[in-house]
Formats: structure tokens, C-alpha cells, sequence
């Protein structure tokens, strides 16, 4: 059965692993180039040692022991690291072959060659050994000097360079852990807290703490903490959508079932009173269809994703002001110039004009004008609804916006759900375009639609 064991994937293990192997790396070869350069450094001196001295005997003449006598008292070489042959091929030569001390032991035994090095050699139980040779005269000189020195020094780089690799293996990964926890300490921590925080049943308003280092950890503290914020205030702002749509469905059940209950105990005796209910539950109930298609509408415009293109607004506002003004008590005075095309989807604008044009007929006196106002100013295309009624107090104008919000002077007097500013400002932004609301002087509100795509 075979175990496999998993790596430690956290990001201190994962850089402990990581420079590990890259100072390894860079250690190891470091160190074989070190003993590479150090090697052929001692091994090129030792052959211009090798070769200053083949060169002194080939100046030499050593022609009878006289010679070679005179030659060892003259030398400077060292014979415990040296061994000279000197081979006379002269024919009057009375001695053939000299040797210097331990030659001829040397030679007892044939050294022998190493690979791809040329001219060194290796002896048993002497060792390296560098051979060169020369000849002057007839008479053949061989020298071969031991390299038992310059192989010490080697041994002594090799053996530093391998104590530095082990402490640096052992020094290396306490030092990457201290750094490592420096660098994700604040990670952890903050995982730690998010963890926490996710393990509530509950939704709180609790954040991430924020370390002050290092800067990507902060940051992204931060961005966690703002997108809680935001994900915290969307939950509100659904409760307090479900809350507000429950309450607006609640009063026209509530009224629907109270005028069924007095038919229900009273209508044998009084007929009079079935007609005044049938109309109220009427009413109430055409509310309540009203506040659940806009309900739907409004699901829709949060998913969906508009087709955009360019079309004719000029003659899309001027198609739709003569159709609400059939329908609208108040006279709309239109001011649309021709030829004004926009990039944006038809069927969403045309309905947030009917959105705010019925806002402006609902909180202006019948008997007053609203003004439907089209202009094209540099790159923007700007549509504005105006109307002279009671206007929006600057408390308001913040909150029109939101979902089911009505201000306290108009609820329960004027009709509505609070949803149709909803509906037109998403389906602005659908289309990329702004809405926005200021004060009407001297009385009155000004709806501006402003498009900045409009080729």
C-alpha cells in the first residue's frame, strides 16, 4: 500500500521550499566553479613550474656525470615534489640514464593517465603527479612533479565551500521563516478573522483588522472591509425592501378583507353597502396588481442586460408626447429639436419618460404645464422633465431613488408604491445614462437624463 504525503502548500512552506533549492543552486555551483577555476589556477602554475624547469635542463648539457652533478648543485629543485630522467642518446655517452632521487622507485610502477587532462597523471601510494617533457642535443629530459600541495588546497576550498553550504542549510531556513512570518502573519490572521466572521449565524457590522504592513495585505484588508460594508448595506436595504413591500401589500389586503367581512355581516340587511365595497376592494385590489408588476419589473431591470443601439430619439419623444397627452391632465410643452439619434435601448428610455412624466402629472395641479425639453450640448444628449408642483425638499432628494421610499407630507395622500424612481434610475444605468433631480425656480422639480453614448 502506498502513502502519499501531501506538501505543506501554505505560503511560508511553499517559499521556505522554494529558496531553499534556489540558494542550493546557486551554492553547488558556485562551489563547482569555484574548485573548477581554483583547480586549473594551481594546475597551469604547476605546469610553467614544470615547464621553467624542463627549459633549465634543456640549457644544460648533460653530457657525463660531471654535468649532471653540477646541474643538481645548481638546481633549485625540490626532489621530495620532483623527479627528473634524464635519457642520453649521444653516441659517446659513457652513462645513458640518469635519475634524481626516488626516480627510479617512481618508475617502477607506470603512472597512469587521466582523462581529458593533459599530462597529468596518477601514481599509487604517490598520487597526482604532472609530467612534461623536453629535449636538447639528444638528450630527452621527463619530469614529473607531485601535485600533493596543490590538491591540499583544493581539499581546503572544497571543504570550506561545503561547510558554508551546510550552515547556509541551516541558518537559511530559520532566517526565510522569520521573514515569511513578517509576509504572511498578516495573512493568516486576516483568513483567521474572515473565518470567524463567516461562522456567524447571525450578520454583523464587524470588519477585518487592517495590518499596517505589508502594503498588499492592508490593501486588500481594506477592499474585504468595503465589500462587508457594501454586502452589510445591500442586506439592509432588502430587508427593508421586503419589509416595505409587505407593508404595501398588507394595506390593500387588509382593506380587501375588511370590505369582505362587512358584506359578509351586513350585506343581506344592507344592500346599499356591497357597491361601496365592490369599488374600494376594486381599487385597493388594482394597487395591489400595480405594486406586484412593478415589483416584477423591477426584478427584471437588476438582471438584465440591454441591447443597445442607435435610433432616432427626436422622433421617439415626439411619438410618445402625443400619446400622453391624451392621456395626462396637464398640457406637456415639448421643445424637441430633430435629428438627435442616441446609442441606447428604446423601449427602457421611452418607459422612464413615462415614469417621470407621470411623476410630474401626479405631483403638479392639473391645471398646470409640464415641459418636455430635448438639447444636444457638445457630446452629451440631455432630456429634462419639469413641472411646477409642490417640489422635493432637500432631504428628500437623496432617498427618492430607493426602493419604496415616500416622503412623510405625501404618504397615504397621493397614490403610488414608491418604485417607479427605482425602475428609471436602474434602467438609466442600464443604458448608461444619468439621472438626476434638482429644484424647478421658482417651484417645482426638474428630472435631467443626460447620455454620454451617443454615436
Amino acid at each position: 500500500m502506498k502513502i502519499k504525503f501531501k506538501k505543506n502548500q501554505s505560503s511560508d512552506a511553499i517559499m521556505l521550499r522554494s529558496f531553499l533549492i534556489l540558494i542550493t543552486t546557486i551554492i553547488i555551483s558556485f562551489s563547482i566553479i569555484t574548485v573548477v577555476a581554483v583547480g586549473h589556477q594551481l594546475l597551469e602554475t604547476s605546469r610553467m613550474n614544470s615547464t621553467n624547469i624542463i627549459k633549465s635542463l634543456e640549457r644544460t648539457v648533460i653530457d657525463g656525470d660531471h654535468d649532471w652533478k653540477q646541474w643538481r648543485f645548481n638546481s633549485t629543485l625540490n626532489t621530495s615534489t620532483s623527479y627528473v630522467h634524464v635519457r642520453n642518446l649521444r653516441h659517446h655517452a659513457k652513462i645513458k640514464n640518469y635519475y634524481s632521487p626516488e626516480t627510479k622507485r617512481l618508475l617502477e610502477i607506470k603512472p597512469q593517465k587521466i582523462f581529458l587532462i593533459h599530462g597529468l597523471y596518477y601514481r599509487s601510494k604517490i598520487g597526482f603527479l604532472l609530467y612534461k617533457t623536453g629535449k636538447a642535443k639528444g638528450i630527452y629530459y621527463s619530469l614529473w612533479i607531485k601535485l600533493n600541495s596543490q590538491f591540499e588546497i583544493l581539499e581546503r576550498v572544497i571543504i570550506i565551500t561545503a561547510i558554508i553550504l551546510v550552515l547556509t542549510l541551516l541558518t537559511l531556513p530559520l532566517y526565510i521563516r522569520i521573514v515569511a512570518q513578517r509576509l504572511t502573519g498578516p495573512l493568516s490572521q486576516l483568513t483567521k478573522s474572515t473565518e470567524t466572521i463567516s461562522l456567524k449565524k447571525t450578520q454583523t457590522t464587524d470588519k477585518l483588522p487592517v495590518p499596517s504592513s505589508p502594503t498588499e495585505v492592508s490593501q486588500l484588508a481594506t477592499s474585504f472591509n468595503r465589500l462587508l460594508t457594501n454586502l452589510y448595506d445591500k442586506t439592509e436595504k432588502e430587508k427593508v425592501f421586503v419589509s416595505n413591500a409587505a407593508h404595501e401589500l398588507r394595506t390593500p389586503i387588509a382593506t380587501i378583507q375588511s370590505h369582505v367581512q362587512l358584506i359578509q355581516r351586513h350585506g343581506t340587511k344592507h344592500p346599499e353597502i356591497i357597491n361601496d365595497s365592490l369599488s374600494y376592494i376594486h381599487q385597493e385590489s388594482n394597487q395591489m396588481a400595480k405594486l406586484i408588476e412593478e415589483l416584477l419589473t423591477l426584478s427584471k431591470v437588476d438582471k438584465i442586460n440591454l441591447a443597445l443601439k442607435k435610433y432616432d430619439l427626436s422622433m421617439s419623444l415626439g411619438k410618445l408626447t402625443k400619446e400622453l397627452t391624451l392621456i395626462l391632465p396637464q398640457k406637456i410643452a415639448a421643445q424637441i429639436p430633430s435629428g438627435i439619434f442616441i446609442t441606447a435601448h428604446q423601449k427602457s428610455i421611452e418607459q422612464i419618460l413615462i415614469i417621470l412624466l407621470n411623476n410630474a402629472s401626479k405631483y403638479s395641479p392639473q391645471n398646470s404645464k409640464i415641459e418636455l425639453s430635448l438639447a444636444k450640448k457638445s457630446n452629451l444628449v440631455i432630456i429634462e422633465v419639469a413641472d411646477t408642483g409642490k417640489g422635493i425638499a432637500n432631504q428628500d432628494k437623496k432617498h427618492i431613488f430607493e426602493r419604496f421610499y415616500r416622503a412623510n407630507d405625501i404618504r397615504g395622500t397621493i397614490s403610488g408604491t414608491g418604485l417607479g424612481l427605482a425602475i428609471a434610475r436602474q434602467l438609466a444605468f442600464l443604458n448608461q445614462a444619468d439621472l438626476n433631480v434638482r429644484d424647478n425656480i421658482p417651484q417645482g422639480t426638474i428630472f435631467s437624463l443626460m447620455f454620454k453614448n451617443i454615436n
